[in-house]
């Protein structure tokens, strides 16, 4: 048996939410699979307020922007939410299979919306597979979704936003931060978040990183090391700190094996984290009908996924002939409030790899 629905959208972060949204606000039927158990993505953790506009939800804590999607999702006719879903591979037929109420599921989408997110990235160093070693998103789930104390004194490597903002809420979690380690020479997330930590005690140590980590069971400690203008470790400046947990925030890559699996070309850029699809203005990849969004196509905030996933949402819906005038007239709304997020100098990196990508496609097509 095959399940028809006219959009798929696969993944049920900000941007899957945001896509779902949009597309059946136009008269769609979707179908949005969600392989956890509770939908929201990153926004379920994120107690930490939101930057930008209004329009951006400037103001308002992380999680409450997922509940209120959430609910409107969840209460939409026009929307089916399957959680607990793991999607396991789309084929050249255009089928999408997946595991649904312990069941193999066929769907044949018209179009399809790739919102699956991204992995947390790894370091290598002697002694990385010691108990109490996590990234920072497991480190953030346990604290604010399972309620669980995941350290008593942490290291956290990376001062990027993720690795700022989860330092200070370890700290408001009763945990000690016993520094924050940077190999880059400038910290990389907003100063903000790194005045809070610095006001609390806790020292950024920039142009660092970690040499080894050491402990007989569990983890007892770390050693960290300079770095010399080069990136290559000074010898003679390691340091010891005590600890029981390492926190890793070394970014991101973009889940993308769906869209490897639906045959989309993709490109490697460096500046959007990893491997992406080559998308056009509409966010469709170069199988037509298959659309991505939110980390998938590139690392960003979660308002810049959001955005994405109503544009995606929104080209969609209106190439199936759902309002296609007001269609366009939001997706263009949609791509003015994503040049308006990545304006200014905190938007050069995925300005550049957007410039790539179009470079990268017009290469493609020139040699065809």
């Amino acid at each position: 048996m095959i399940k028809d629905v006219e959009i798929l959208v696969i993944g049920a972060g900000p941007a899957g939410l945001c896509a779902a949204k949009a597309a059946a606000g136009l008269g769609a039927q979707v179908l949005v699979c969600e392989r956890d158990e509770l939908p929201g993505g990153q926004l379920v953790k994120q107690t930490h307020k939101f930057f930008g506009s209004e329009k951006q939800h400037a103001g308002d804590r992380g999680y409450l922007i997922g509940q209120e999607l959430v609910e409107e999702v969840t209460n939409n006719p026009n929307i089916t939410l399957w959680t607990d879903t793991t999607v396991l591979g789309a084929y050249e037929d255009g089928i999408i299979t997946c595991l649904h109420d312990e069941q193999h599921v066929k769907i044949r989408p018209q179009k399809t919306i790739i919102a699956t997110g991204a992995s947390e990235k790894f370091l290598m160093f002697p002694g990385n597979d010691l108990p109490g070693i996590y990234g920072a998103g497991a480190v953030q789930t346990l604290m604010n979704v399972a309620g669980v104390k995941p350290a008593e004194r942490v290291v956290m490597v990376g001062a990027g936003n993720i690795g700022l903002i989860v330092s200070y809420q370890l700290l408001q979690a009763g945990v000690q931060v016993a520094a924050v380690v940077e190999a880059a020479p400038n910290i990389g997330g907003y100063l903000v978040h790194a005045s809070k930590l610095r006001r609390a005690g806790v020292p950024i140590r920039t142009s660092y990183t970690v040499k080894e980590a050491f402990g007989k069971d569990t983890l007892e400690g770390v050693v960290i090391q300079a770095l010399d203008e080069k990136w290559q470790p000074i010898a003679g400046t390691e340091e010891t700190i005590e600890c029981d947990t390492l926190c890793l925030a070394v970014g991101l890559t973009p889940l993308t094996e769906i869209a490897w699996q639906a045959g989309c070309d993709m490109a490697f850029i460096r500046e959007l984290s990893g491997h992406v699809p080559i998308l056009n203005d509409n966010l469709e990849t170069t199988v037509p009908g298959i659309y991505v969004a939110g980390d998938a196509d590139g690392i960003e905030e979660a308002s810049a996924a959001m955005v994405e996933g109503r544009l995606a949402g929104c080209a969609a819906a209106g190439a199936l002939g759902h309002d296609p005038e007001e269609a366009a007239k939001q997706v263009e709304a949609a791509r003015a409030d994503l040049d308006e997020l990545r304006s200014g100098p905190t938007g050069g990196k995925i300005r550049a790899g957007i410039k790539k990508m179009h470079e990268t496609k017009e290469a493609m097509n020139n040699a065809q």
